[in-house]
C-alpha cells in the first residue's frame, strides 16, 4: 500500500496519542472523521498499524534497571537457535533482542527491577542455553526512548 501525506499525518498522530478521538485526529489533518477512519482501517489492513498498547512508566512499577545483554556464541547450529529465540520470547524481562553483524551475536535489552532480579534472569538463560560469553552494561540514564517513526 503507498501512503500519501494524510496517511503520513494521521500515522503522526496516532504515535503521538494512539488514544485520541477519530474527531482529534481528523481535526489535526485537516480532514473530516469517516476518510480518516476509512484510512486508518485500510492501513491496519494492510499491516501498516499493528496492535495497539500503552506505554508504561517502568519506575513507577519498580522496574529500575535497565541492562544491555552483549552475547557471544560459539553454537549456530539451528537446534541451539531454536531454544536460544523460545528462551527469549518466553522472558517478559527482554524488551528487545537483535541478531548483529559483527563481533557480538545478540544484544538484549533487559528491563528488571535490580541488580538481583538480573542475575536470576541470567541464571536462568544460561541454564537452558549455552552461551560463549556474555557482557551485561548498566544503563545509568536513559536519554531518549521513542517507538515513533521518523514519517
Amino acid at each position: 500500500m503507498k501512503i500519501d501525506d494524510t496517511d503520513r499525518k494521521i500515522l503522526g498522530e496516532l504515535q503521538r496519542d494512539a488514544g485520541q478521538s477519530l474527531d482529534e485526529i481528523a481535526s489535526a489533518v485537516g480532514s473530516s472523521k469517516t476518510p480518516v477512519w476509512n484510512r486508518i482501517r485500510k492501513m491496519r489492513e494492510a499491516g501498516i498499524i499493528g496492535a495497539q498498547t500503552v506505554r508504561l512508566d517502568a519506575e513507577a512499577l519498580g522496574f529500575e534497571a535497565t541492562f544491555f545483554v552483549l552475547i557471544r556464541t560459539s553454537e549456530h547450529e539451528a537446534d541451539w537457535q531454536a531454544r536460544f529465540l523460545r528462551a527469549l520470547r518466553e522472558r517478559p524481562e527482554v524488551q528487545e533482542a537483535h541478531r548483529l553483524a559483527g563481533d557480538i551475536d545478540y544484544i538484549l535489552k533487559v528491563r528488571v527491577k535490580n541488580a538481583r532480579a538480573y542475575d536470576a534472569f541470567y541464571q536462568a538463560l544460561i541454564s537452558e542455553v549455552k552461551v560463549h560469553n556474555v557482557t551485561a552494561l548498566l544503563s545509568m540514564e536513559e536519554i531518549k526512548a521513542t517507538t515513533a517513526l521518523p514519517l
